[in-house]
């Protein structure tokens, strides 16, 4: 195991770690939590070894091993993403040319009686034993597997990890430490580079990981399906919780709760007994039995009510002015860097109060697609009409590293500012944390969440009715993230969020746009709805894929398919969302019908187009029918 003992840092006049101790066992899963700032990356880099404390020790096994993916991290250039991610099997490599110099050796030698030829016999058994044991034969396979779960397609393998971005250079990383398998496996933010489908991917891997994962991660939903123990850095302190992250919120707050009642009772007694002493004190009689009272009441072990960083910022949008009932219309919207083609001849269409999500791998358009609809970058072909009145608000993937370095905090916003606001700006400042003095604080000296808490609160300094969020939780902690999903929730324009963000998008959004070969699949619902679709899509592919005959190979009918209570409940709601999407495409085709009975619709210069479109509503129908039946009937056959 690994031990914490009594560690301590210091920043200048700021206590990070106040004497703090932590245990961490051969295979706990533990989640490491606290407010940005709060000393979590540093107390992993301590733990790895990177970063020595002012004060205390770490202590760890002779002989273990230990992988530490930290935010910082380059690889080097000139290899392939494969010939790098192999680099994981460094001792195999070394064994494989051992075994194969062996084995010429063996073969040109004819003093089969000698101790020598023993001797080789014997190295040779044990460096392929070892090679066996350490998936020498498998190692390729296991590379492969690693990085499409990660992402990675079978023509990146042969691609210089110099060509890609350094989130993907990430993934690379993370990759050869999967395949490593140390003993202990530390992650800082594994998830801050992830689409959905490989944070899902690298959930199923570590709850089957046969070390001790310690990671930081601000995704909730991460949390709880990774970890069983939550440590939490508040204030110098280390609070230990043998529970996953959402467990751990109940218990934190429980814990304060009886905390706090047991300090008001404390304090209750304390006043009581002090005021019998003082009352006591007055009389000669009393007063050896007062001097008694006072000596006990000194042994009390006084409870302390723990030091809370409940501080948040204070977010709400503005109300949005009224636009029309079409605040975006694209068709037939094309875009290309130079060879490569990002979205191919997509339709898109948003009303006024739609809120959808963006969701698809790294690298199928969703960003593309966002700074397309609001004029930030230029079609290839096609057309993007915005609706009357339409005034967007927009947040950049990487908006906190736009700020000028060398401004103040209030000069960043006066330069946002429209004159009417300027009065306002302090205020606006101290909702999103930033008090007294602060506002004179260069940029280039704030973190990463107080930049981006910077760059929203500029991002309120107009009104909009259009919001277009890419990734905006990036360098937020959990309790920003929920402070700005209130905030969205109440806000009542039109909204795009592009994010991988599992639990801040769920409940936030009424449509799920899915990017995906070049392509846009539209899903009414949520993140979650549309999960539940694709993992539906997933088992429906097995059973295609799966011999369809009315026996089990003994001649007797299969028995009804047994689902659990989970498996009905996705079910049904997958009935639910088909019923939806039949209506919606129902009621589309229904006014397109009406205005196909007006003569003058076929006078219109667009009606072949509107023909197309009415066409492809009908197949649209068709495709949620099938959705609805396929579902139904799992359910039919489960028995209702």
């Amino acid at each position: 195991m690994i031990t914490v003992a009594d560690v301590f840092i210091k920043y200048g006049d700021r206590i990070l770690l106040d004497y703090a101790n932590l245990v961490i066992g051969e295979k706990d899963k533990v989640g490491l939590v606290g407010r940005n700032g709060a000393g979590k990356s540093t107390l992993l880099k301590i733990i790895a070894g990177q970063q020595r404390p002012d004060d205390g020790k770490i202590s760890r096994p002779t002989g273990s091993t230990l992988g530490f993916l930290h935010q910082e991290m380059s690889l080097p250039k000139g290899r392939t993403v494969m010939e790098e991610t192999l680099t994981a099997f460094e001792e195999v490599r070394k064994l494989e040319i051992e075994i194969q110099n062996l084995n010429e050796e063996i073969a040109d030698r004819t003093d089969y009686e000698t101790d020598a030829y023993h001797t080789i016999l014997e190295r040779f058994a044990d460096a392929t034993h070892r090679f066996q044991m350490l998936g020498g034969s498998t190692m390729e396979a296991e590379t492969e597997k690693v990085l499409k779960g990660l992402g990675f397609k079978q023509t990146d393998f042969d691609r210089l990890t110099d060509e890609f971005s350094g989130g993907w250079q990430m993934r690379v990383e993370l990759a050869k430490m999967l395949l490593q398998q140390p003993d202990y496996l530390l992650l800082d933010e594994p998830t801050n580079h992830l689409d959905i489908e490989s944070i899902i991917w690298l959930e199923d891997f570590l709850q089957d990981y046969p070390g001790a994962v310690v990671t930081i991660s601000h995704d909730k939903q991460f949390l709880d399906n990774v970890t069983k123990r939550t440590v939490e850095i508040e204030l110098g302190k280390i609070f230990d919780y043998k529970a996953s992250y959402s467990k751990f919120v109940e218990l934190r707050k429980e814990r304060r709760e009886k905390q706090q009642a047991a300090y008001y009772n404390q304090q209750k007694v304390i006043a009581q007994k002090e005021k019998t002493i003082n009352r006591f004190m007055a009389k000669a009689t009393k007063t050896k039995m007062a001097q008694s009272m006072q000596k006990q009441l000194d042994k009390i072990e006084r409870i302390e009510v723990e030091a809370e960083d409940s501080g948040s910022m204070n977010l709400r949008f503005p109300l949005a002015p009224r636009s029309g009932q079409v605040v975006i219309d694209g068709k037939s919207v094309t875009k290309s860097y130079g060879d490569l083609l990002v979205l191919d001849s997509v339709d898109i269409k948003l009303d006024r109060g739609d809120r959808v999500a963006f969701v698809g791998q790294n690298g199928q358009g969703k960003t593309t697609l966002a700074k397309l609809l609001i004029n930030e970058l230029t079609l290839t072909s096609g057309e993007i009409k915005p609706g009357h009145n339409v005034q967007v608000g927009y947040y950049a993937q990487n908006q906190s590293d736009s700020l000028q370095p060398n401004q103040t905090l209030l000069e960043t916003m006066e330069m946002a500012s429209p004159p009417e606001m300027r009065t306002k700006l302090r205020g606006i400042l101290g909702a999103f944390m930033f008090s007294g003095e602060d506002v004179d604080k260069k940029v280039t000296v704030l973190s990463g969440g107080e930049r981006a808490r910077l760059a929203l609160a500029c991002l309120l300094l107009k009104p909009f009715n259009l919001l277009v969020l890419d990734e905006p939780t990036n360098h937020l902690d959990i309790i920003s993230k929920d402070v700005l999903k209130k905030a969205l929730l109440d806000y009542d324009g039109a909204m795009i969020v592009v994010s991988h963000d599992r639990d801040f998008l769920s409940g936030l959004t009424n449509r799920t746009i899915e990017f995906r070969d070049r392509q846009l699949i539209d899903h009414i619902g949520d993140v979650n709805a549309f999960l539940e679709k694709r993992a539906l899509d997933n088992m429906r592919d097995v059973e295609l894929s799966s011999p369809k005959t009315g026996d089990n190979g003994t001649g007797k009918e299969n028995a009804k398919p047994v689902l659990t209570f989970e498996e009905r409940k996705k079910l049904q709601r997958a009935v639910q969302n088909a019923e939806r999407k039949i209506e919606r495409f129902e009621a589309d085709i229904l006014k397109k019908e009406l205005e196909m009975a007006d003569p003058s619709f076929y006078e219109r210069t667009d009606v072949s187009q509107q023909m197309e479109k009415y066409q492809q509503m009908k197949k649209d129908l068709e495709v949620a029918m099938e959705e609805w039946e396929a579902a139904q009937l799992e359910l039919d056959e489960a028995g209702e």
